[in-house]
């Protein structure tokens, strides 16, 4: 798959990140300061989640200093479904629940280690039918209020 990246700093766990999905068989899309230099968070996750949303990348990855902002901002796109992760668990939960196309990391928590975990949960976890039905009321809840 081609898994859009975006960050609005450079920080050490990115090489760790890149290496790790290319382990995984991924392909990164660079956004952000993937591309070299420091931005704007929204603008980055903007950028990035426009390329899941047409198709152009299959998921995305996507940081910040707590992967929140990058979260709200790539939610603001329509047909996304971003979730901030922390652990495995949590991201394995967002694929099924949420069927979530966007993982949202913490630069300031995130070890070698960590993505390691995470990515693994990420990749691994099929989201199934368990979570239909939530995801198409979430799609309501979009519809009402997008403008």
């Amino acid at each position: 798959m081609k898994i859009a990246v975006c960050a609005d700093e450079t920080y050490p766990v990115h090489a760790a990140l890149l290496r790790l999905l290319e382990i995984h068989g991924h392909t990164p899309v660079r956004f952000g300061a993937f591309t070299g230099g420091d931005v704007s968070w929204p603008e980055a996750a903007e950028a990035a989640a426009e390329a899941v949303a047409a198709g152009t990348c299959d998921e995305g990855i996507f940081l910040c200093w707590t992967g929140t902002g990058t979260c709200i901002a790539a939610n603001k796109v329509a047909t996304i479904r971003a979730a901030l992760c922390t652990d495995a668990t949590t991201a394995a939960a967002a694929r099924v629940w949420n069927h979530a196309n966007v993982l949202c990391l913490s630069h300031r928590l995130l070890t070698d280690d960590l993505a390691d975990e995470i990515l693994r949960a990420w990749f691994t976890t099929d989201p199934g039918d368990r979570g239909r039905d939530g995801v198409a009321r979430l799609a309501a809840v979009d519809r009402r209020h997008r403008r």
